[in-house]
């Protein structure tokens, strides 16, 4: 009887334990693109003419001027009774541009931003020393996302 026992117990168990396993966290389909992202400061848009980027790392560098856009916000709309959210866009005033680049990594970067004036003339050259940085937006599971941003204003070239 006490066989039995065991074995009824053991089969009672191993019924339960995928119960309380957790289950895969599902990851999203999309890629990282590897490049550096630039945001140009609402404040500082009507000084913007034309901006090119040169941005260096590991001893390749690759430089070319930015297609600026315009940039947006997310604006909650809310929620239905049923659940259902949403959000819309709206402009923030800002310019936005992305540079593709080969490969990035971690390790530091050289970055240097040179452009001109809705009048023609020159802007200041700026240029920033800086670390990519890598996260887990999608939890450990889904793989490291190592991103290069950023943000020129009146001020000057900094990491966003």
């Amino acid at each position: 009887m006490g066989k039995m026992a065991l074995a009824l117990t053991l089969t009672g168990t191993t019924a339960l334990l995928p119960g309380c396993l957790t289950e895969p966290v599902p990851c999203p389909a999309i890629a990282q693109a590897s490049g550096v992202s630039l945001t140009v400061a609402a404040d500082y848009v009507p000084s913007v003419g034309s901006l090119r980027l040169k941005a260096c790392q590991d001893g390749v560098c690759t430089e070319e001027t930015l297609m600026l856009n315009p940039g947006y916000t997310a604006v909650d709309q809310g929620c239905s009774p049923d659940g259902v959210c949403s959000a819309t866009s709206s402009p923030d005033g800002t310019l936005h541009a992305f540079m593709q680049l080969p490969v990035l990594t971690e390790s530091p970067m050289d970055a240097t931003l040179t452009g001109t004036a809705p009048s023609g003339t020159d802007l200041p050259t700026r240029t920033l020393t800086f670390t990519p940085r890598g996260d887990y937006p999608f939890g450990e599971q889904c793989g490291r996302f190592v991103t290069a941003n950023l943000v020129l204003d009146a001020s000057g070239l900094r990491q966003g």
